[in-house]
């Protein structure tokens, strides 16, 4: 695996939400995953909410047997999507809090002690059947260094505050707490992921995160698509992330 620049997973929940919106079969999320592939994608992204306002649970069963991409199951630390977790049995989980009222996911998860009691005891049934686990964190270096202590598999840095930031100030500084945080897990088993709200303007300091090897982008992969197709909108993130991941690291020193 080459990991001199990030890989790219594919957040389709909104194309399960175009379909619900008029209760119909169209557009279908597995066609979707079809093109996300030929595109050159290496994951899929999905997001079974509670209120199964995205993706559906049989979206979700149909895109394990596909199994053309290993998928990316975000949903909440409750007993109901613990057990369709296990039952399923997706290459990744990971943790998000969720809110029903939220429009999408609104910040990290917050790594208390009872929640980090639900955590280890679900890590390990996760090991058992051959799943990994990612934690949805913001930039906080505490709950970054709690999640080592844990032991998953992955820590996605949630990037919203950064990507909905203005200011140039203010993005400039959560940028820096990106980094800041990316850091707290440098040269441990602890892989880093980076997703919500980038795009192809954004998502260039992101790439120069030195220990980054994943990002996860859905809605403006999405919205692009409908000016010049599926395939074509993820083909332009992945030539952001190859031609400038490489030669950011170079510039900063980390290649």
């Amino acid at each position: 695996m080459n990991l001199s620049f990030p890989e790219l997973g594919v957040n389709i929940d909104h194309v399960a939400t175009l379909r619900n919106s008029r209760a119909g079969f169209e557009p279908d999320p597995l066609s979707a995953a079809v093109l996300v592939k030929s595109a050159g994608a290496t994951q899929l992204v999905c997001h079974l909410r509670e209120d199964r306002r995205h993706i559906r649970d049989a979206d979700l069963r149909l895109l394990r047997s596909w199994n053309g991409l290993p998928v990316n199951l975000e949903m909440a630390m409750t007993d109901e999507m613990v057990s369709i977790a296990l039952d399923v049995r997706p290459a990744l989980v990971t943790l998000v809090p969720e809110r029903r009222e939220e429009r999408t996911t609104e910040g990290g998860l917050v790594l208390g002690r009872d929640m980090c009691e639900k955590i280890s005891v679900f890590l390990k049934k996760c090991r058992d059947n051959g799943i990994r686990l990612s934690l949805f964190l913001a930039p906080v270096s505490g709950d970054m260094e709690r999640a080592m202590e844990l032991g998953v598999d992955q820590v996605e840095l949630h990037t919203g505050e950064y990507a909905n930031a203005t200011d140039p100030s203010l993005r400039e500084k959560e940028l820096e707490r990106l980094f800041s945080a990316a850091s707290c897990i440098s040269g441990s088993p602890v892989r880093l992921a980076a997703g919500h709200g980038l795009d192809r303007e954004n998502l260039l300091p992101v790439l120069s995160i030195e220990n980054l090897r994943e990002v996860n982008i859905g809605h403006s992969i999405i919205a692009r698509s409908l000016f010049v197709g599926l395939e074509k909108a993820v083909r332009e993130i992945l030539e952001t992330i190859r031609r400038k991941a490489p030669l950011l690291r170079r510039e900063e020193g980390f290649l």
